[in-house]
């Protein structure tokens, strides 16, 4: 079985040396809904998901210390998720949004293809996959259509202030990839494979 998800994730770091990405989810198998992954400064990995499906579904598909079921709200381009608070402006179309705009929609969601640009996107973005093993035999490959470089971000933690925006650096720990080190705002299709 194939689970598809379509949306935006955001990567971006802190200068606390938090690092956070979150999903924000338009369509899925299960609705509409959004996640958060942050890895602390001391390497701790927590998930932050809206109910028990999510949590199950994604901490069966990547690594996390904690996972904590918390109400999450999405408010533009934001997130609040129990403890999280994380605001942000995209800017500028990423070079690499130019080129990804330019490939046909069908061709870019296949499989083969994410295989082929895997190694293309390991050199030119470290830590960047496209296509790899997802945990408990599962298969994840990322279709990205667009990406907008991160202007500015706010990112607190019961309520205290991480600082500002930073690279994700070093890279999350969650599954087989990491976010691309310049916060990055991207357009993607995530398929899950069984």
């Amino acid at each position: 079985m194939t689970r598809r998800f379509d949306g935006h994730i955001v990567g971006l770091g802190t200068t606390s040396g938090t690092r956070v990405v979150v999903g924000i989810w338009d369509r899925t198998p299960h609705g509409r809904f959004a996640d958060a992954m942050v890895e602390r400064a001391d390497g701790r990995r927590l998930l932050l998901a809206p109910d028990t499906w999510v949590a199950d579904l994604v901490s069966a598909t990547y690594t996390f210390d904690e996972v904590r079921v918390v109400p999450v709200v999405v408010d533009g381009w934001g997130v609040t998720a129990g403890p999280l608070q994380v605001s942000w402006t995209p800017g500028t179309r990423a070079p690499i949004g130019w080129v990804l705009r330019t490939v046909p929609p069908p061709l870019g969601r296949l499989e083969a293809w994410a295989r082929f640009c895997d190694p293309i996107a390991r050199r030119i973005m470290p830590g960047v996959r496209t296509h790899g093993s997802a945990g408990n035999g599962r298969t994840e490959w990322y279709a990205a259509s667009d990406a907008w470089r991160v202007e500015s971000a706010r990112v607190t933690w019961d309520g205290d202030d991480l600082g500002p925006l930073a690279p994700v650096d070093p890279p999350v720990r969650f599954g087989f990839a990491s976010a691309p080190r310049t916060p990055t705002l991207t357009r993607v299709t995530s398929f899950i494979r069984d």
